[in-house]
């Protein structure tokens, strides 16, 4: 092997160890979008304020896309990274808020532009009607039975069927 191609090789070496090692300090050093509370993700929540910032990524560094004005909204928390949580809303829109933002106070929410739903008074299409509720109105949620959850709208409190409302996932059961 001559002296020029032992040079050329020794340069070629160097330049791949470097690139080894910038690959594998960004594997340590990249941020972990995993689990970090232990919790199941996705999972649902709420918010906790009438005005929380929806950002661009997990920090306030991050510019703010959206600000949602409305407390106890349904969200679904997809992701997190250290105090900060990935959450979608019932039109999709996805971004990240600090976790004292978000409250686990299980809320749901007639999607927007659904015909008005009847509030049952017993887990049954045919029970006595309670209340009819317009979309866009946000109730509790208290508990489930099979494809039935009883929830509470203001002071109307009443059964609905799973497929009527946001803010639960498949195959969720509340206690």
């Amino acid at each position: 092997m001559g002296l020029d191609q032992r040079g050329f090789m020794q340069k070629l070496f160097r330049k791949a160890c470097f690139f080894l090692f910038i690959a594998a300090s960004l594997l340590f050093v990249s941020p972990s979008f995993s689990n970090s509370s232990g919790l199941p993700l996705p999972r649902f929540v709420s918010l906790r304020s009438d005005e929380v910032n929806l950002r661009r990524g997990p920090g306030t560094q991050y510019r703010i896309d959206w600000v949602f004005v409305r407390a106890n909204l349904p969200v679904q928390i997809i992701s997190e990274f250290e105090t900060w949580r990935k959450v979608r809303d019932i039109e999709g829109a996805e971004g990240w808020v600090h976790q004292s933002m978000l409250s686990g106070k299980r809320t749901v929410m007639i999607p927007l532009f659904q015909d008005p739903v009847t509030l049952q008074k017993h887990p049954d299409s045919k029970a006595h009607a309670v209340a009819y509720i317009q979309g866009g109105v946000i109730g509790r949620l208290k508990k489930c039975k099979k494809n039935w959850c009883l929830l509470i709208f203001q002071d109307h409190e009443g059964w609905l069927q799973k497929k009527d409302f946001w803010g639960l996932q498949e195959g969720e059961v509340i206690k």
